[in-house]
């Protein structure tokens, strides 16, 4: 009997074959799938935007995804999305970021209203959603990259996990080195199990 590699080669690469899929087909789907047909898929975001003046500035919006202490349910972000939208009246300097970090402190948050993506489900969240117009103070970072102006989306399907008692932030900066209006969005989507 030969002793076959278990990992084939790069010119004879493993696969499988689906049999007998009239009854029970091979259907692969995202997580998210599932989270939004029972209900336990949710968004929540906001815009923090401004008229910057002669000399320029920051515009920051940064959200906070908390899950409190004995919810008894996981967070798992889903989706990371938002982006900087510039308007200037001269020419100007731009620089964007964004950052993703892990508990920490909002300056003056307000509390932002999570909405199930499942219009039709009554589930509300258990998460605590902040927004604040500056970066939080003690947070452990965990990712940050330059942004160019315009949108971006990053799907995580599940890839941070929020437990009870712990929070993750999503932090989105633009700035400017002379006037014109600046706006920076960030947006979190999550499931809860």
């Amino acid at each position: 009997m030969p002793n076959n590699n278990v990992f084939n080669p790069l010119s004879q690469p493993v696969y499988t074959s689906n049999t007998n899929t009239y009854i029970s087909p091979g259907i692969v789907a995202p997580p998210e799938n599932n989270a939004g047909s029972t209900g336990n898929l949710y968004n929540a975001g906001s815009t923090n935007s401004t008229t910057l003046g002669l000399l320029g500035g920051t515009v920051i919006a940064t959200v906070q995804l908390a899950n409190p202490a004995g919810s008894g349910k996981t967070l798992y972000v889903s989706r990371l999305s938002g982006g900087i939208t510039v308007a200037l009246n001269l020419l100007s300097s731009f620089s964007g970021s964004m950052s993703l970090s892990a508990n920490g402190t909002l300056t003056s948050p307000t509390t932002l209203t999570s909405v199930n993506s499942n219009l039709s489900s009554s589930n509300t969240s258990v998460a605590t959603v902040r927004f604040s117009a500056t970066t939080p103070s003690g947070a452990t970072p965990l990712m940050a990259m330059p942004l160019q102006a315009g949108p971006f989306l990053s799907n995580e399907f599940g890839r941070y996990v929020v437990p009870p008692g712990q929070a993750i932030n999503l932090s989105v900066s633009g700035s400017l080195s002379v006037g014109g209006l600046l706006a920076s969005t960030a947006y979190f989507a999550w499931w809860e199990v």
